[in-house]
């Protein structure tokens, strides 16, 4: 739905939740030692940078050229 860009607000918000469920459960580096913390703590990050993508996403919406695009044209005012 994001490619073709049908409710993206909705989506995107629907994915930025279950990205924060996934680093949080399971990326628990703090609970971890040595390479396998580091690992984990690099995914965390990850996840959180691609929550913050869907964040901004939802915020901006699809754009111009996308399906729901055409719904959300503001008239001009001469």
């Amino acid at each position: 739905m994001l490619g073709s860009g049908r409710q993206t607000g909705t989506v995107a918000l629907a994915l930025a939740l279950f990205t924060l469920f996934a680093a949080y459960h399971f990326h628990d580096f703090w609970n971890m030692q040595g390479a396998e913390r580091a690992d984990n703590m690099i995914h965390a990050m990850k996840n959180f940078t691609i929550f913050g993508g869907f964040l901004m996403l939802a915020a901006a919406g699809a754009g111009r050229y996308s399906i729901d695009g055409p719904c959300t044209v503001h008239e001009r005012t001469p």
